[in-house]
């Protein structure tokens, strides 16, 4: 995103990203608790009103240098809190486009699943691999089949004891999904949409400004 500001803390619609991400998250009921797993220096976070959503938040200052480290650090810290087969739901800060719905329709199709699943969305576009030239730039090396494929979204939703199990098996993952696959495992793939977009570059806080502001306006 460019910048000095963590990518958390970019105004959008007169707040913070993740305080849209944790509105959505903070509305479900069956939603116990939300952990908020912060960078151990984060300073920007008191910078912030909390107090309405305080009674749903807990916060752990556990962050680490990757993702994989920090949803493991997090579940460290939650030790004593949740039960083995309790559901945990992994969520990135930056989708803040996420409703109540999608987190609803995530539980309700999950369910008693014996692996556990996350949203996705099947892959609509024609798929290029590239091969890099020096000189050139990028050229197209291959067309690859987009059939089967998903583009995997959060939340993710396992449970508590499997999902820690997994990511201390493999700890270079780039998503919890990819933990639990790596066990044998075959999570469920629930359909979501491409509204549940991760804000990534400076297009899409735009692009979810606009999803966001005719949500409210009921388009």
């Amino acid at each position: 995103m460019g910048g000095d500001c963590p990518k958390q803390y970019l105004l959008l619609a007169g707040l913070p990203l993740i305080r849209h991400t944790l509105n959505a998250l903070a509305a479900v009921p069956a939603v116990a608790q939300v952990f908020v797993v912060l960078a151990p220096d984060d300073s920007r976070w008191d910078d912030f009103d909390w107090s309405p959503l305080a009674p749903r938040l807990t916060v752990l200052r556990c962050g680490g240098q990757t993702r994989a480290e920090s949803v493991t650090n997090g579940l460290r810290a939650m030790r004593g809190q949740v039960e083995a087969n309790d559901w945990v739901l992994v969520h990135d800060a930056a989708r803040v486009c996420l409703t109540p719905a999608h987190v609803e329709k995530l539980i309700a199709e999950v369910g008693d699943d014996r692996v556990g699943g996350l949203l996705a969305v099947p892959v609509a576009d024609t798929l290029k691999r590239a091969h890099e030239l020096v000189a050139e730039g990028a050229r197209v090396s291959a067309t690859v089949s987009r059939e089967g494929l998903w583009q995997a979204q959060t939340p993710q939703m396992f449970r508590y004891g499997l999902l820690a199990e997994a990511l201390e098996y493999a700890p270079t993952v780039t998503d919890e999904a990819s933990a639990i696959e790596a066990l044998g495992l075959h999570p469920k793939l629930v359909a979501a949409d491409a509204t549940n977009l991760k804000v990534t570059y400076p297009l899409d806080l735009q692009l979810a400004g606009w999803i966001l502001a005719n949500r409210k306006a009921g388009a």
